[in-house]
């Protein structure tokens, strides 16, 4: 037997009874997935930028809400909220509120990589962190280190509440995990639990909302919840803002009415290097534009005419921005290269009539690189020809970025949209020198 192939055994006789994810699986390699340094760099500088970005949001959000900026802009990103939901975002009190993890979604292309989205309420962090562990002894330049995941996670939730709904019982595993490795080596005053979403009187001062916003009436403890942060008797994250959780941040991000803001709030160096890797992106408002008038880089006068593109002119991704539950993963989203002229048709009129209540974007689409990467099959090695999704996850605390891992999901090159599935490669990702 191969030092390799035993190597593999070995990690994959390290998973948990049970998995780290309910009845779902992946392949499992002997090596992680290597960038090189100067890659690194890049991603250590992304989560300051992504940090920039998010605070920018969230000020564009507030200062539309009272004025100060064009007030459409807070009320389409409040469009199908619940009232209660947008009253408590809205609270001068949490106004500077965001998200204390941010992850990334990476397409891997020929001249660098894209965001093909940002996730606020991510899966992955239990996971990357056991493969971590169960990569470290033959793995040491790990992006953020043998503990990367674990400190970073515990700088953001310094001992408390990890909080499931049912809608996300798939990883309950990782979290349980994750929590037990936290609680290895804590003391009593920092403690993890892992609780579902049943209302409770002896909740944590710090709590982590491993649900969805659009699922709150699946949640029985949400405005439990909501109440007590209102009260300031516990501190959660992400905080309770739909409006920070939109795809169309992207669309408003190449909006050329905004990009003064845009500039001024992220500097003029973060702006283009986040221009370099934000991918253009549109909303699809069907309010006529003036006979004069075009979609800037669609460079057409209508939706009508982007209906009618040819299969070459239809690499763009039609998704919804949020607040539903075809908002996650590869849900409701649709390759226009893939589908036929027709079915493009008609997704796309359904997306222009559902405007008013469930905002959906267009955006380009990034071809992903190849790579080749080995994995276990069976008794030998075989050799994956694949296309990468690379996650980095920073960890906010200090108002600083901390890179403490990056999740590698290698895909089969025939996929076209990267996500996690039984038939792809999950490893860590390592720079070694």
């Amino acid at each position: 037997m191969s030092e390799a192939v035993s190597r593999a055994r070995d990690i994959l006789g390290q998973l948990p009874q049970g998995g780290l994810f309910h009845e779902k699986s992946w392949r499992v390699s002997p090596e992680a997935f290597s960038i090189p340094q100067e890659f690194l760099a890049r991603l250590e500088k992304l989560g300051h930028q992504l940090l920039l970005f998010q605070k920018a949001c969230a000020q564009l959000y507030r200062t539309s809400a009272d004025g100060r900026q064009p007030p459409w802009i807070a009320e389409l990103l409040d469009r199908g909220k619940p009232p209660e939901l947008v009253a408590l975002q809205r609270d001068k009190r949490f106004g500077n509120d965001i998200a204390h993890v941010i992850r990334p979604d990476l397409i891997l292309t020929q001249d660098g990589f894209v965001i093909a989205e940002l996730d606020s309420v991510p899966g992955g962090i239990g996971l990357t962190a056991w493969l971590h562990r169960a990569y470290a002894p033959w793995t040491h330049a790990l992006v953020g280190g043998e503990k990367g995941m674990l400190e970073g996670f515990s700088d953001v939730l310094p001992g408390g509440d990890i909080v499931m709904s049912e809608e996300a019982a798939t990883y309950r595993p990782e979290m349980e995990w994750l929590a037990s490795a936290l609680n290895a080596s804590a003391g009593e005053d920092s403690r993890w639990r892992v609780l579902d979403a049943s209302p409770r009187t002896d909740w944590a001062p710090h709590v982590y909302r491993f649900f969805e916003l659009f699922d709150l009436a699946h949640v029985p403890c949400a405005s439990q919840l909501m109440e007590l942060v209102r009260s300031g008797r516990i501190h959660i994250t992400p905080p309770f803002k739909p409006a920070l959780e939109e795809k169309l941040w992207f669309a408003l991000f190449w909006l050329r009415p905004l990009e003064s803001f845009w500039i001024r709030a992220l500097g003029d160096p973060v702006f283009r290097a986040l221009r370099e890797v934000i991918p253009q992106t549109w909303l699809l408002d069907p309010q006529p534009l003036p006979p004069h008038a075009v979609i800037p880089g669609l460079e057409v006068q209508s939706w009508q005419e982007v209906a009618k593109f040819s299969q070459k002119q239809r690499d763009l991704i039609l998704k919804i921005s949020g607040f539903s539950a075809s908002a996650w993963g590869s849900r409701g989203v649709i390759l226009g290269a893939d589908v036929p002229g027709s079915l493009w048709a008609d997704e796309l009129q359904r997306a222009l009539e559902a405007w008013p209540g469930a905002p959906h974007v267009l955006q380009k689409f990034h071809h992903a690189r190849s790579f080749t990467h080995p994995w276990l099959d069976g008794d030998s090695l075989a050799s994956l020809r694949c296309r990468v999704r690379l996650c980095p996850y920073y960890f906010i605390a200090n108002d600083r970025a901390r890179l403490g891992g990056a999740l590698a999901t290698l895909c089969p090159d025939d996929k076209k949209l990267l996500h996690g599935m039984s038939e792809a490669i999950l490893v860590p990702t390592a720079s070694p020198d």
